[in-house]
């Protein structure tokens, strides 16, 4: 039997993050991550400004600059009529922003940053290939986990006592399946298909995220630097019978949609390039029972509109640090007060996390089903919405999807305690960062963003 303070479950941007600030509150803090290292494709791969201010303050702006980037500043979406500004980040810098941009990083990347932080903490312990299999009790409170060793022959079980456990563990929680916890899904008209494809050398190809609407199409292009990251959205539950077809088709689908990219195109050599994010909506009813506490996607799963999930996620982290933190050093904690402390989590947290799925499901129902649902060309077609032409002759409201995407409803500040070094603002010319690549040798297929 091994003990710590709170046991972090999932190594996620959510759980590091966590790990982390409770360890510079002087909390003995261990997080259990079930992979082995980092290296999973098409995760949530975007820093939002109000992500990017927290690093600030933590003063891990230097190494978070060191990483390998590509900023968007901007976002447009094209239809058959026209296009138009959808946000303009840079308008973020007149509200105080000092990051007033979307940082693409690779997630091993920016996880390998603040887990390397993390680790110069002496309360904190990152255990890999320890993969939860049931919970601790007594009482009716949960008071520990059971863990297998992944990496051993047989995979040796392990128990691991706390005085908190907290799921960071995603959509998927194994924690939030055996706490019981009641959880409020809602329908989704879609699924995304994730794939690359490449990007040109020169200034042609346009820049920053890019939404293309056609009838029948919605897709999403997000610069990379070397090469564009595409979603592609189809109806819900089609994947099986679209692969059926050759993959020529979706290779034919790109082009017409945007014809500039040529035969390059052909860069999509199989349906195996093409990555399947079966999207879930949901938010628990209670975030929390004694002894146990959900944040994150285990909280509330959200759709990869406005991709604010890692962003949400990493702000429910610092506010459960800041109640639980000197709660937890205090050790050891009375029991009563760590689920009180658990609980405001939620109250805390939960107007910007059903605001955000609020739109998102108008999103779904205003946007996405009526596009993919389309069968015919849409009537009035040859006109920009309304919303679109108000956003070309009033440029200054590009600033409002900026802030609502990039800093969000309730944004979260590091607690003082928590906070390091010199608050670097970080570079101004965004542009001059370079892109990011992948990391030479294998990397394991993952579709959730």
């Amino acid at each position: 039997m091994e003990r710590t303070t709170c046991v972090v479950v999932g190594g996620g941007p959510a759980g590091i993050v966590l790990g982390l600030l409770l360890a510079r509150a002087g909390v003995t803090v261990t997080v259990l991550e079930k992979h082995a290292d980092f290296l999973r494709d098409f995760r949530g791969d975007t820093v939002h400004p109000s992500t990017m201010t927290l690093i600030d303050e933590l003063g891990l702006w230097p190494r978070f600059a060191r990483l390998p980037w590509k900023p968007i500043e901007t976002t447009q979406v094209v239809l058959d009529a026209g296009s138009a500004t959808l946000g303009d980040l840079r308008r973020l810098r007149r509200l105080g922003q000092p990051h007033p941009f979307v940082a693409m990083v690779p997630q091993w990347h920016l996880l390998d940053m603040l887990a390397g932080a993390a680790e110069e903490e002496p309360g904190f312990t990152l255990v890999r290939d320890a993969e939860v299999v049931d919970l601790r009790r007594a009482g009716g409170r949960v008071t520990g986990v059971r863990w297998r060793d992944r990496s051993s022959a047989g995979g040796a079980e392990h128990e691991l006592a706390a005085d908190l456990v907290v799921a960071c563990d995603g959509r998927g929680s194994r924690v939030r399946e055996l706490s019981g916890l009641p959880v409020h899904d809602f329908p989704v008209p879609m699924d995304v298909w994730w794939f690359r494809l490449p990007r040109g050398d020169g200034t042609g190809d346009p820049a920053g995220g890019i939404g293309r609407v056609s009838d029948g199409r919605l897709v999403v292009m997000l610069d990379r630097g070397d090469h564009y990251q595409v979603a592609y959205l189809i109806p819900r539950g089609a994947d099986a019978a679209y692969r059926r077809q050759p993959v020529q088709v979706l290779r034919d689908d790109m082009r017409r949609l945007h014809p500039w990219l040529g035969d390059r195109v052909d860069g999509l050599r199989s349906w195996d390039d093409v990555k399947l994010l079966a999207v879930t909506l949901d938010r628990l009813r209670r975030w929390s029972a004694p002894g146990v506490l959900c944040v994150g996607d285990a909280a509330h799963a959200m759709s990869p509109i406005g991709g604010v999930g890692i962003n949400l996620a990493v702000q429910d982290a610092v506010a459960a640090a800041r109640y639980l933190g000197p709660l937890l050093a205090c050790a050891p904690a009375d029991p009563a007060a760590v689920d009180r402390a658990a609980a405001r989590v939620q109250r805390r947290r939960w107007l910007p996390t059903a605001a955000t799925q609020a739109a998102q499901r108008v999103a779904h129902r205003v946007v996405v089903r009526a596009v993919l649902g389309a069968t015919a060309p849409t009537p009035g077609g040859d006109r920009l919405p309304a919303p679109l032409r108000l956003l070309r002759r009033v440029p200054a409201l590009q600033v409002v999807p900026a802030y609502l995407v990039g800093v969000g409803v309730l944004p979260e500040r590091a607690p003082m305690w928590a906070r390091r070094g010199a608050q670097e603002t970080g570079p101004q010319d965004a542009g001059a960062k370079n892109s990011s690549a992948l990391p030479s040798g294998s990397v394991k297929d993952s579709a959730q963003p």
